[in-house]
């Protein structure tokens, strides 16, 4: 039976409007949310990662935290790699040559993972690496998302957003589950191999982005110039510095992550699989949450949005002090119930809190240097998110906390937790409300959250890819 022109019509009106928020339906498009799908999907080696560093490397706390802090060095200087895409093309092409780099590079990276990679100053490199691969292709597609954005009304702004968000979090959900059992299966090293194969999509879908080739470099250099004096004049605004200077101490916060892993792995005894389990969940209230701030969330005032999401996920955060202590098992509460139960509640609260980051880095951003004003933004988010690592490195080894001596791990779950309210004295120096600011930008596509298995304060910080 032929679909009459007019159901199709409807079709494609349902699907624009249901799964693609409004987006029109392009290459693109695909290509966009192809990147950011396999940033998710890579998530597929997230646990082997923590498995490899912790059991054979026999890396402690202390130093996988400050491991996972230097890896996030990539997206730290984003604005460089947009610097040099504008004003070095290659071929002819500022876009296309760099995310099929961008993927070979992470491929390569993997690969090496899987195969020379014996010592932890060996892991650190090669995550850099594949850290790299990621914050390149990253930087380019949010200049694609940009010119999008531009168009996008008031009623539509963060609908690209959104859209790009859940790109990201279907590849983390796709590969959630597996992400465990492929460890009960295979080696880590396996798991690396397969991993190595989805950077390769990046590369591939590089050639559906509409790209003219540029005949004289000369106004790409001019280009970057530009773009420097203009950043120039707009960080030296109070209404952009302000607001990023709250931002960087919302995420610089000391993290117990790692710490949390080791615990959940070797005082509780949770496998692989389990962990898989886990990160089903996780993957599933991230949806939840971009959900929940899309419907409900989105225009409420920063202020208000931040006080209340800080203080709820401080308040939540200290119920793991139950699994650290036990006291859940008093109560009737199975360890592993309680660890599913309390995951789920504080990504949902994690997601929710960090979609308003996305929106005011986005809205900060005056005409003309939205890309590279949001990239330089979020590297400062990102340089937050490395302190707060290093932070949590430092407190780790200051309580003796180590992968067999978790008798302070409650002082640092305390410790950690409570320093999340540090950042509300300073709720002053956001816009009042979403309007409230000099910036002309719109709603730019998202750096990719990390979703710990056990986030003790609910503040996402980009994915580091490892």
């Amino acid at each position: 039976m032929l679909i009459s022109p007019q159901t199709l019509a409807q079709i494609k009106a349902s699907v624009k409007e249901k799964l693609l928020f409004g987006n029109e339906p392009s290459p693109e498009l695909t290509a966009i949310l192809l990147v950011y799908f396999v940033q998710g999907i890579l998530g597929l080696a997230r646990l082997a990662v923590s498995f490899f560093l912790k059991d054979e490397l026999a890396l402690s706390p202390a130093e996988v935290s400050a491991l996972m802090g230097i890896a996030a060095l990539p997206w730290i200087v984003k604005p460089l790699f947009g610097f040099i895409s504008d004003g070095l093309p290659i071929f002819g092409y500022r876009r296309r040559p760099y995310i099929v780099l961008s993927g070979i590079l992470g491929a390569l990276a993997w690969v090496s993972m899987a195969t020379v990679v014996q010592t932890g100053w060996a892991a650190t490199a090669v995550m850099l690496v594949s850290s790299l691969s990621v914050a390149v292709s990253d930087v380019i597609v949010d200049s694609l998302v940009v010119e999008r954005a531009r168009q996008e009304s008031q009623s539509e702004a963060g609908s690209l957003q959104s859209l790009c968000w859940g790109a990201s979090a279907l590849g983390g959900l796709i590969t959630a589950y597996l992400s465990g059992s492929l460890l009960e299966q295979f080696n880590t090293q396996t798991v690396f191999l397969i991993t190595a194969t989805f950077p390769l999509i990046v590369s591939a879908v590089a050639w559906l982005i509409d790209e003219e080739k540029v005949r004289d470099r000369r106004p790409g250099l001019t280009k970057v110039k530009q773009q420097i004096g203009q950043l120039k004049t707009a960080i030296s605004q109070k209404a952009i510095w302000l607001p990023t200077a709250f931002l960087f101490i919302w995420q610089a916060t000391p993290s117990s992550d790692s710490a949390f892993f080791f615990f959940t792995t070797n005082e509780l005894g949770f496998q692989p699989e389990f962990l898989g389990r886990v990160r089903l969940v996780t993957s599933l209230a991230s949806l939840l949450g971009i959900w929940l701030f899309q419907r409900f969330f989105k225009t409420i005032n920063f202020r208000t949005m931040f006080a209340w999401t800080t203080v709820l996920s401080a308040l939540l955060g200290m119920t793991s002090l139950l699994l650290v202590t036990h006291a859940n098992r008093a109560i009737g509460i199975d360890d592993a119930w309680f660890s599913i139960g309390d995951s789920l509640i504080l990504t949902v609260m994690g997601q929710i809190a960090y979609m308003p980051v996305l929106v005011l880095a986005a809205r900060l951003c005056p005409s003309g240097v939205e890309a590279t004003l949001f990239a330089l933004l979020m590297s400062v988010t990102n340089l937050a998110g490395l302190s707060s690592y290093e932070l949590g490195a430092l407190l780790t080894h200051w309580l003796g906390v180590t992968e067999t001596n978790f008798e302070n791990l409650w002082l640092l779950v305390v410790i950690t937790n409570v320093s999340t309210l540090l950042p509300l004295p300073f709720l002053n120096w956001l816009p009042g409300s979403h309007d409230d600011n000099n910036g002309g930008g719109r709603a730019i596509a998202p750096d990719e959250p990390s979703n710990p298995v056990f986030q003790d304060n609910s503040q996402p910080v980009e994915s580091l890819q490892v």
